[in-house]
């Protein structure tokens, strides 16, 4: 059995690729990276230190074309700033239904484009990290229940019922992927999650927000580098 992972280089990836590399071993497991004209490659960096440390072999894709035509604040195209605060702050404040930070359709489009890739390296699943809080207050609306289950179906029935998409955290907490991780041993060290690309995470976006949380849930200092 092989699997594909999507790596971003946050602690979802990392963890999801750490329960890949436990179930069939890091010769089985391929990471894929894809960059998409974000205004930073951090993520990128980590993913690139994370499949190194797990030794597995690994994929890049770019799909920057894609989103040409987006306004989405991560995107380096565009000179809006990235919003600060929580993400229910973020939509209690904003007249759209999703947030800025969101890349329209990015999981459909990743987990579509890692189909095609996985099939062509013979795996027989593709693990990915969506988890309960991104899809809260629907402000990443492709981390929902609801969306994995028709992209699970769509790419099982399209690859002729070969291949099997994997979300371990598809109902659970960031803080319940802490705890997994934690147990797998998983370099959180190397990871990146702030939406800003300074030397140290900014703190203060809503994906830091919520990784704080999850490791003060856990009783656990987050091992990066805050600027506060």
């Amino acid at each position: 059995m092989k699997a594909l992972v999507l790596l971003s280089g946050g602690i979802d990836s990392a963890t999801a690729l750490a329960m890949a590399v436990k179930e069939y071993g890091n010769e089985n497991v391929y990471a894929l990276s894809i960059t998409y004209g974000q205004k930073h490659s951090k993520e990128i960096e980590a993913s690139c230190k994370i499949a190194s440390y797990y030794k597995v072999k690994t994929t890049y894709l770019d799909l920057t074309k894609i989103f040409e035509n987006s306004n989405c604040s991560l995107l380096k195209k565009n000179n809006l700033d990235i919003p600060l605060g929580t993400y229910e702050s973020q939509i209690l404040n904003s007249d759209s239904k999703t947030i800025s930070t969101y890349v329209p359709f990015r999981n459909g489009l990743f987990l579509s484009s890692a189909a095609s890739i996985a099939l062509s390296l013979e795996c027989d699943y593709i693990y990915y990290g969506a988890h309960s809080d991104d899809s809260k207050f629907d402000a990443y609306p492709d981390c929902s229940i609801e969306f994995n289950k028709a992209i699970c179906d769509a790419i099982y029935l399209g690859s002729g019922k070969k291949l099997k998409v994997v979300a371990p955290f598809i109902g659970k907490h960031k803080s319940d992927i802490v705890k997994i991780g934690t147990e797998l041993h998983v370099p959180y060290e190397l990871t990146w999650s702030c939406y800003n690309g300074h030397e140290k995470a900014c703190g203060k976006c809503g994906t830091c927000i919520d990784r704080k949380k999850a490791f003060e849930i856990n009783g656990l200092k987050d091992p990066i580098e805050y600027e506060e």
